[in-house]
């Protein structure tokens, strides 16, 4: 065992002092192990090879015979040539031969990359060639542009995951044929250590283009011990799954958490609310993570009802700043509260996380609902510009020092040193810690709009406009203003069931509640908000739209 480097130093509550609310005070130090994350679930499956372990759209699988195949899809790595160290991308929906592909690709010493399944084939090609990937395990469906893209890289091997009857390619392997094909037992795993990667896990691009961070076998581990911990997770617990399995929180809050706690995982395939609910009624879901819009999706599903959600008593979303408003529109329909988390990719998922006894404040003056306090061995900073630590309640750049952050980027060592600095990892995001030590995020520093010189963060009016009872989401961005320099737009979609409101009755809504220079000079009313898949409203796209306009311009006013 070993500490990590930011549970021996600041461990006063002087210095941290969110350690007063904690569940359980004395974890404000836990022990980081010197093991893999693979090792540990492997482990873990082995002790109940009867239990459930994946339930899926077509049945389930239990812990025995996830761990059999696991090690023959291994085996039909290694015996295609893929060599411990190479990269193998896993382009999959949130199926089953999702987690057995990606514990094969650990068993035998290769690394993961995680791509999004509704990338296109620029995107496709950008992440291939920046990982280096030997080989790609894909959808059926998704075949034929891994074909295309293929011609120009160095792919050796193509795995196809039937999800719909569509031709592979020709030098194409079926996923089900080459596991058969193993012999039993499948051979001996590949000698992993905690520093080695795991995985290349993209980011999402909403403020540049993806990067590959670096998740290793002890990064992954720490994290999900932490949901294990803090929500806390047993093996009587089933996890929902409704992130992406590819993005951050999918992997470590749905896979690796629900296989190191022993709890089984519900793969629904893509997210649908109605799969959602059905889902968590049928199995008893206990536990979900995931973006807010997800839980807004369940919470505007006609006829669903409290009972339907009985089960599902352990509930985060994160991804970016979540409205008061929709948590307690939330547990007033279900009697469940919604709890907070943040994390990123390059924190390897949780960060900050609000302790399951507790509710998260709504700051008096900003309006913002906490995301929470910093989880076990991790400090938290506000700083300013100049990387000075700020006082309580004053805003500033949020810093994460832990043994879950990584140590950079994948072949960008000019990025990695900009984003990880001394071991602080410098987010991006604007927020502050109030004097209790809570946590609160602003906006993204990129996101601040700046009208006649007052600086506005669109979390804040986004919050107004989700008080109105006929909007489901909101987007709020500047755009280009002759006299003002910028001006506030809103982009926002109806609530079904609701009588449409009209841009100038939200204008008027929020100019009610906000003061003069705040509230939206335009609102543009669209069916859906574009977001990314791991349901994060994608802001960066609607900006743009909206520079390409004229100002004032669009169905708006």
């Amino acid at each position: 065992m070993r500490h990590a480097e930011a549970g021996a130093q600041d461990v006063s509550t002087d210095k941290r002092p969110w350690l007063k609310l904690y569940d359980h005070p004395e974890h404000a130090e836990v022990d980081v192990e010197e093991a893999t994350v693979y090792a540990v679930i492997m482990d873990a499956l082995a002790r109940y090879p009867d239990y459930p372990c994946l339930h899926h759209p077509g049945g389930s699988l239990t812990k025995g015979e996830v761990s059999s195949l696991v090690c023959a899809f291994a085996f039909a790595l290694r015996h295609r040539g893929v060599s411990p160290g190479e990269r193998v991308a896993l382009y999959l929906q949130n199926v089953p031969e999702f987690v057995i592909a990606l514990l094969g690709i650990w068993r035998a010493g290769a690394i993961a990359v995680l791509v999004n399944p509704m990338n296109k084939q620029r995107e496709l090609d950008l992440i291939l060639r920046d990982s280096g990937a030997a080989a790609v395990v894909c959808q059926s469906s998704l075949a034929p542009m891994v074909a295309v893209v293929r011609r120009s890289l160095p792919l050796r091997l193509v795995v196809v995951v039937n999800d719909v009857d569509a031709d592979h390619p020709d030098d194409a392997c079926d996923f089900w044929d080459e596991v058969r094909s193993a012999p039993d037992g499948g051979g001996e795993a590949h000698a992993l250590a905690p520093g080695d990667p795991a995985c290349l896990t993209y980011t999402s691009g909403t403020t540049g283009p993806p990067k590959g961070a670096i998740n290793t076998h002890g990064k992954i581990l720490f994290s999900s011990r932490t949901f294990q911990r803090w929500m806390p997770l047993t093996r009587q617990d089933t996890v929902l799954g409704i992130a992406p399995l590819f993005h951050i929180t999918g992997l470590v809050g749905h896979v690796t958490a629900s296989l190191v706690s022993g709890a089984p995982l519900i793969v629904l395939g893509r997210f649908t609310p109605e799969a959602a609910v059905d889902a968590t009624a049928r199995y008893k879901a206990t536990f979900a993570v995931g973006a807010i819009t997800a839980f807004q999706a369940i919470l505007n599903l006609p006829g669903v009802e409290a009972k339907d959600l009985a089960s599902l008593k352990k509930i985060y979303s994160g991804g970016g700043p979540v409205a008061p408003a929709l948590t307690a529109a939330f547990e007033q329909k279900f009697g469940t509260s919604i709890h907070t988390i943040y994390g990123l990719t390059e924190s390897t998922s949780p960060a900050i996380i609000t302790p399951s006894r507790l509710r998260a404040p709504v700051d008096s003056t900003t309006g913002a609902l906490s995301i929470g306090v910093p989880v076990y061995n991790t400090m938290v900073r506000v700083v300013d510009e100049k990387g000075r630590e700020v006082a309580p309640d004053e805003s500033g750049e949020l810093v994460i020092r832990g043994p879950q952050v990584v140590d950079g980027y994948w072949r960008m060592p000019e990025e990695s040193a900009h984003a990880v600095r001394n071991g602080w990892l410098y987010t991006g995001d604007v927020g502050y810690r109030d004097t209790a030590g809570w946590f609160y995020l602003i906006d993204r520093k990129k996101d601040q709009i700046n009208a006649s010189g007052y600086k506005i963060w669109p979390r804040e009016v986004e919050d107004v406009l989700y008080e109105h009872p006929g909007v489901r989401e909101a987007a709020v961005v500047g755009v280009p203003d002759a006299y003002r320099g910028e001006t506030v737009r809103a982009y926002i979609s109806v609530r079904d069931g609701h009588d449409a409101p009209t841009p100038d009755k939200l204008v008027e809504f929020c100019k009610e509640r906000m003061a003069a220079y705040k509230y939206p000079r335009q609102v543009v009313i669209l069916p859906e908000l574009p977001k990314t898949a791991s349901g994060k409203i994608l802001r960066r796209s609607l900006r743009d739209q909206a520079r390409q306009s004229e100002t004032g311009g669009e169905d708006g006013c």
